[in-house]
């Protein structure tokens, strides 16, 4: 979908079509852009950025409170619409998903005319536009559905693999993040000719476990499947604070409450986990986290607090201010044993 949140917003804000939204949390309050329009675009403003910083480059920049009840049922308008050309649907996110259509509902012989039908049918009965790649793989539809955004539709055909990847600049190879781009600039990669030149070994050793992948798609490789029913593999909950918290009384009683809104999740999905992961980003918007992985799942709030506040305690909460915290349990439902579980302690930093 082209600009989710922002487009229905835009859909159902007739005041608001063709100018700069964001959905996202007042500057005021600390707020970060969840969804940006492409009228907000052109100022270089997009998901992730501090609202402060988006009203600073956008003055006239208007902001919409998110509404996920109505994105989810948006989300799911468009599942049906897959659903009646395919069951092969693998959702990445409320409005993105990978469909394999080589054997469909509809006897449909083009994967292309099969791409413009569900694009016209979204647009007739949601108002809104998207975007489809279409190719022989998944690496190879992601990256296709990003070249004629918004409201495009780009094949790479199986015989146009080679010389389409060759020609791509590498940031634009979907799993390469600007940090590694920028690595990967340095090195002289700057197309997929470039990262063609280079063995599997070498790359290892400039990106160690990653190398398997640039090696392979950028030959095109990737043979996974669509697989509709995709297991969670985490559960979360977060806040952003208006004012940074300094406090250990504080920062405690802030994160016993995200730890209730974990607790509840879990129960709603009725599972458990057994490795609680700690983000705390500090008032600098610096952020680190702390994982934790236990031999008997993690449920209930006196579990959950136990681990997480020894995991806060590892961080430097004492001399920083916070203003993010958030928990996220994971290996969820596990059947390991409990005798061969060990206790694993993980720590990562980033800015």
């Amino acid at each position: 979908m082209d600009a989710f949140f922002a487009s229905v917003e835009q859909r159902d804000n007739a005041d608001w079509r063709g100018k700069p939204i964001v959905v996202g949390g007042l500057p005021e309050h600390r707020g970060v852009v969840a969804a940006a329009s492409y009228e907000a675009r052109v100022f270089g403003i997009h998901a992730a950025m501090p609202s402060r910083t988006a009203v600073q480059r956008c003055p006239q920049l208007i902001f919409a409170k998110p509404r996920f009840d109505v994105y989810r049922a948006v989300s799911e308008q468009i599942r049906d619409i897959f659903c009646r050309y395919t069951d092969l649907v693998e959702p990445l996110s409320l409005d993105e998903a990978y469909l394999d259509v080589t054997v469909n509902k509809k006897e449909q012989q083009s994967a292309v005319l099969t791409a413009r039908e569900i694009k016209a049918l979204i647009y007739n009965e949601t108002g809104l536009t998207a975007s489809a790649g279409i190719s022989i793989n998944k690496f190879l539809a992601k990256v296709a559905s990003n070249v004629n955004k918004p409201d495009g539709l780009f094949l790479i055909a199986p015989d146009h693999v080679e010389s389409f990847l060759e020609k791509l600049a590498i940031e634009k190879f979907y799993g390469v993040g600007p940090v590694t781009a920028e690595k990967m600039r340095s090195l002289g990669i700057h197309t997929g000719a470039d990262l063609k030149l280079w063995s599997q070994a070498d790359l290892a050793q400039q990106f160690g476990k990653a190398a398997y992948y640039y090696f392979n798609v950028v030959r095109g490789c990737d043979d996974r499947e669509v697989t509709p029913d995709r297991i969670r593999k985490s559960i979360g909950a977060e806040e952003s604070f208006a004012e940074d918290l300094v406090a250990r009384a504080a920062i405690v009683a802030a994160l016993e409450q995200i730890a209730q809104t974990l607790k509840d999740r879990i129960e709603d999905n009725q599972t458990s986990g057994r490795t609680l992961t700690l983000k705390v980003k500090y008032g600098d918007y610096q952020q680190i986290t702390r994982s934790r992985t236990v031999a008997r799942p993690v449920y209930d709030i006196d579990a959950i607090m136990k681990l997480a506040t020894e995991l806060l305690d590892s961080t430097e909460i004492a001399h920083r201010h916070v203003r993010l915290l958030g928990l996220t349990v994971s290996n969820l439902d596990s059947d390991t044993p409990e005798e061969t579980c060990v206790q694993l302690t993980l720590e990562l930093k980033y800015n």
